[in-house]
């Protein structure tokens, strides 16, 4: 695991963006593994801006969403496909048909879980996974005791969840309790992962995720064994690291991170 420190919410957003960027010129055909969440707003902002000057490429990439909320209509406003449309796919030109999440309102969900583990397979895997962190340490909707080996499933929220995504709703009492989510092993298999956390109230856990001991409590920990991993932090969210200055050294002296540098002016 790399762990890369910011100056600023804003730096660490646009290493994540140039990160991205760097996977798809490198690979036009990259298949990414999307996140949703209010961290993520101004990192498909970044991405959709460096489309927009022809900077960047999205037609041949393929995309596979972690997560979906049960019940939700795929043309609901608070749908995680109605977030993709928003923020991220009306804005590039990435075709509608190589995009995808899970079905909330499939009528056999455990069949619909089964069909997109089949789906990323026939993708051939997912390039690069983008990843957030919910305040509980949760991975997509992998909530506490999530097995580490788990994959694409039903999945019960925690009131911890719930009390952090409701106020998103019009009416808060209406945010669905249940959701399709990737599993914890789903997201191992990625060939490579980036996870993207600001904010101080995310400091704690992050602390957890990063350097703590490997839990079903955490399902963060996992990415612990995951050979390419990178965690982008800014100054808040790292605040109870305890390795803070040796990873800003690896940043400051490996010779991947040196196209880099000029975001810590």
């Amino acid at each position: 695991m790399e762990v890369i420190i910011m100056p600023d919410e804003r730096k660490a957003t646009l290493l994540s963006a140039r990160l991205i960027a760097a996977q798809i010129r490198r690979k036009p055909d990259s298949t990414l593994g999307l996140a949703t969440g209010r961290t993520m707003e101004n990192l498909y902002g970044v991405l959709a801006e460096m489309h927009r000057k022809g900077e960047l490429d999205f037609s041949l990439c393929r995309s596979f969403n972690l997560d979906e909320y049960i019940g939700l209509p795929e043309n609901d406003p608070n749908s995680y496909r109605s977030y993709m449309n928003h923020h991220l796919f009306s804005k590039v030109n990435m075709d509608l048909r190589n995009t995808h999440l899970p079905c909330g309102c499939a009528p056999d969900l455990a069949k619909e879980c089964e069909e997109y583990e089949k789906r990323i397979a026939e993708c051939g895997g997912i390039d690069l996974q983008l990843l957030g962190i919910g305040r509980s340490g949760h991975i997509g909707f992998n909530e506490p005791l999530s097995s580490l080996a788990s994959r694409t499933r039903d999945k019960a929220l925690t009131p911890t969840t719930i009390q952090q995504n409701a106020p998103l709703f019009p009416r808060p009492e209406d945010m669905p309790k249940r959701a399709l989510t990737m599993g914890v092993g789903t997201i191992l298999e990625a060939k490579r992962i980036l996870m993207l956390v600001t904010g101080a109230e995310k400091a704690e856990i992050v602390a957890k995720a990063v350097e703590g001991p490997i839990t079903s409590m955490v399902s963060a920990t996992a990415l612990q064994l995951h050979p390419k991993c990178t965690v982008i932090v800014d100054e808040s969210a790292a605040e109870h690291l305890q390795g803070k200055e040796y990873y800003r050294w690896i940043f400051r002296n490996e010779p991947e991170w040196q196209d880099y540098q000029d975001l810590l002016d």
